[in-house]
């Protein structure tokens, strides 16, 4: 890996930039039109314009792909959010002779789609919550919020979500279809993708993962487990 394209933006894109740089990897940071004053852009080593303004210019698969090529890169990082978790995008790259810094596409069809991923741990004998497994409806939504009984609550959630986007907490019927159509609007601005699907909600519960990187060679190593439970906004602090 010799130059990386970063195909994102803000705090995380600085992030990668200063993390390719202590490994004497050269990056190219992308910007969408009103983003052209961004601090990503300076920590970089080099910056190439997108077509658009906001968050429409961070989706489009074939002009941020055509930027990389453009730009001479050999890999690309998604960072997490926009494009993170397309399977279309990591084929692409592929496609294009680009190493994408990420699953491979077939993992990414599978857990990029949060209903999916669900559904595939269902199947392995991993207790999963009670919720939906596939893009769920206004009306099977209200359906499962009224199954949960008095004092339930539930969360609705972005299929192809991440960083906390397109989630929201429901703990009243009337509350339903307002936080299912902010959740759509939202999904579909930050991922291209108004999917949703619903959980039901733990309240004062405890969030750990237990991470694991592996490599192309089968390599993997387990980074043990990580406290995530203070939050705000749906998003680790």
């Amino acid at each position: 890996m010799r130059r990386l394209l970063i195909a994102n933006r803000g705090e995380i894109a600085v992030r990668i930039a200063r993390a390719a740089m202590d490994l004497g990897i050269d990056t190219v940071a992308v910007y969408s039109e009103d983003d052209a004053n961004g601090l990503h852009l300076r920590i970089a080593d080099e910056a190439v314009p997108l077509r658009g303004r906001g968050v429409p210019a961070y989706l489009h698969i074939e002009d941020v792909v055509a930027r990389a090529v453009e730009a001479n890169c050999d890999a690309l990082h998604p960072g997490y959010g926009f494009l993170a978790e397309n399977a279309d995008f990591a084929a692409a790259c592929v496609k294009a002779d680009i190493t994408f810094v990420g699953p491979r596409p077939e993992v990414l069809e599978l857990f990029g789609d949060k209903g999916r991923a669900r559904a595939a741990a269902s199947a392995a004998e991993v207790p999963v919550l009670r919720g939906t497994d596939h893009a769920t409806t206004l009306e099977e939504t209200r359906e499962f919020f009224a199954a949960l009984g008095d004092g339930g609550a539930m969360i609705i959630k972005a299929l192809a979500g991440g960083g906390g986007r397109g989630a929201r907490i429901v703990t009243a019927a009337d509350h339903v279809e307002q936080a299912y159509e902010r959740c759509r609007s939202e999904a579909e601005r930050a991922f291209g993708n108004g999917g949703l699907y619903v959980e039901e909600m733990v309240p004062r519960a405890r969030h750990i993962e237990v991470q694991l990187l592996g490599d192309e060679a089968g390599g993997l190593i387990d980074f043990g487990e990580r406290e995530c439970s203070a939050q705000r906004r749906h998003q680790k602090v």
